[in-house]
């Protein structure tokens, strides 16, 4: 619940951050400002010159012109020094844009400071030539009665300030080591010393600037730069006594010896009554000088009043420029993140286009048209892609379920995609064969893809004799050649093992060879034994000498033809 709570309070204050920083940076506030800048300005130089009233100068018109400049002299300050701050941040954090804008806001500034400055170097100058008649020996004189009561009356404060260091310092050496823990205790005990002693203000610092302890109107010490020069003189136990620039109170710094690095910086304000005296003094010089010449009083207001005016609109030009210079570099820092979202793949990457006819607007649509090109050619590679890569193991698939092997190849003879049967039939695995050359692996076929890449055919094929693994294979070859516009793309081997059936080829020819020789030895056969069993029955009778003989030959050959025969019925 409380984070609840948390969340809720924290969101209207981010809103209001929000909203202000939109309304700085918007271009209606800067149109506005340059606007009543201009208007102030004029008004401001006929005031002076008369040209609203027919009764000459109103004073009380010009100091309220007067202080609508400051103010808006102010506003312009505070946000050229907000832009310059945030412009040096993104400079450091390296934002895109930031070199671009940087140079843009110091050519602006050039070109609003250069006239202002030249026209303000010649006006001092002029102005000083004036002020040469001005000085009289009566204003001299007061001049100088002034400083002397002034510079006796800050000497004895400087005497008085100067023991009153002195003494809160030894106080503090005394106590203040104790109190170096509890800041509020010696805020307390810091306020007693300055009361006791009349002090204004008076404050305990580091070197390093830090404050350990306080009076309760000591906030204009805090403000008051020191420099190193006086915190030497003051760490090497001298006090140091000085006085402010308006010469309004005296100040006095020195060490504290028991806390090292560390002083008492305390401070008085002048007394009223001498305050009234110079006063008194002024006003009389003014007197004289309005008596002097009433022209003269208002050159000088017109001098003063012309620098303040040129750095109104000085700066007014300077905040414009820079306006303008973050509106151009904004939309270059858009286009380059968005440029730079694209190069990372993000192809959804839009800019703003702005009105129709702004140069930037021209290019910001030019941009968008061409990322939005891009997704639309992506889009459509991604679904070119994905369909190959469906079609791709659609192939895959099918050659896988192929009995004979397939290999495909690139143009170079690359193997990227072997199946299975390749694989089985070369007695290989996947990573032996892809991403090498085919005659690398499988040299045998270096003389079909050399006839293939001469002999300019779209196919040839040859039977191959490979031996993998101690076993002689035959494989019947084809090579493919898969081309484009007469340029070789790719190429596809495919091969089935034939070994099988060339031995039952070659058995069926020497079967064949067989049944014709053994009907070529079944011919005679049937003669030889017919003639044999004749000559048996017509000359055994007659023959009286070695009968037996030629019986036991005429037999032997009738015997030894039907064996024969016997053993050619056996192949026929």
């Amino acid at each position: 619940m409380r984070n609840d709570t948390r969340k809720l309070e924290r969101r209207p204050s981010g809103g209001w951050i929000r909203w202000t920083e939109n309304l700085i940076g918007s271009r209606k506030l800067a149109i506005a400002l340059m606007v009543a800048s201009a208007v102030s300005g004029l008004a401001t130089y006929a005031a002076l010159t008369g040209a609203i009233s027919p009764e000459g100068a109103d004073p009380l018109l010009i100091l309220v012109l007067l202080n609508v400049d400051l103010v808006l002299l102010l506003t312009l300050g505070g946000l050229v020094a907000w832009r310059v701050t945030r412009l040096w941040i993104a400079r450091r954090q390296g934002s895109i844009g930031s070199r671009l804008h940087s140079r843009m806001v110091i050519l602006f500034g050039l070109v609003a400071a250069t006239p202002a400055i030249i026209v303000a170097v010649f006006s001092v100058g002029f102005f000083n030539l004036g002020l040469e008649a001005w000085f009289d020996e009566q204003v001299v004189t007061a001049f100088e009665r002034s400083r002397a009561v002034a510079e006796a009356y800050l000497k004895d404060h400087q005497k008085f300030i100067r023991a009153d260091v002195l003494s809160m310092a030894a106080q503090i050496n005394r106590i203040g080591p104790k109190l170096t823990e509890n800041p509020d205790q010696f805020s307390d005990f810091l306020d007693k010393l300055a009361s006791e002693r009349s002090v204004t203000e008076a404050i305990v610092i580091r070197r390093d600037g830090k404050v350990l302890a306080r009076t309760k109107l000591s906030f204009l010490l805090t403000f008051d730069p020191m420099s190193n020069n006086l915190l030497e003189r003051a760490s090497r136990g001298e006090v140091v006594v000085l006085t402010s620039n308006d010469s309004d109170r005296v100040r006095a710094i020195t060490r504290i010896d028991n806390i090292a690095g560390t002083f008492v910086y305390v401070g008085r304000f002048v007394d009223r009554d001498v305050l009234d005296h110079l006063e008194r003094v002024t006003l009389a010089v003014n007197e004289y000088e309005m008596l002097k010449a009433k022209s003269s009083d208002i050159q000088i207001i017109f001098s003063l009043l012309y620098l303040i005016v040129a750095l109104l609109l000085m700066v007014a030009a300077a905040w414009v420029g820079m306006i303008f210079a973050n509106r151009v570099v904004k939309d270059i820092s858009n286009l380059v993140m968005a440029a730079e979202k694209v190069r990372a793949g993000d192809l959804t990457a839009r800019v703003s286009e702005g009105p129709e006819g702004d140069e930037m607007g021209s290019l910001s649509r030019a941009f968008n048209r061409m990322t939005s090109q891009l997704q639309t050619q992506r889009a459509d590679l991604i679904e070119a892609n994905r369909k190959l890569d469906e079609r791709r193991r659609f192939t895959e698939t099918v050659l896988f379920g192929v009995s004979s092997g397939v290999i495909g190849l690139d143009a170079k003879g690359i193997v990227f995609l072997p199946n299975r049967s390749a694989l089985d039939l070369l007695g290989a695995k996947v990573g032996e064969l892809t991403g090498r050359p085919i005659v690398d692996v499988l040299p045998e076929f270096a003389p079909l893809m050399n006839v293939l890449r001469t002999a300019n055919k779209p196919m040839v094929q040859d039977e191959v004799r490979i031996i993998r693994k101690d076993r002689a294979r035959t494989l019947l070859v084809r090579l493919t050649a898969q081309k484009e516009h007469d340029s070789i793309q790719g190429y596809v081997v495919t091969f089935d093992d034939i070994t099988e059936l060339v031995n039952a080829q070659r058995a069926a020819a020497w079967s064949d060879v067989a049944r014709r020789i053994a009907h070529e030895i079944k011919n005679p056969l049937t003669p030889i034994q017919l003639s044999a069993e004749r000559l048996k029955r017509k000359f055994l009778p007659d023959i009286n000498k070695d009968n037996e003989v030629f019986s036991f030959c005429v037999d032997t050959i009738v015997r030894q033809v039907a064996a024969i025969r016997g053993m050619v019925d056996e192949f026929s």
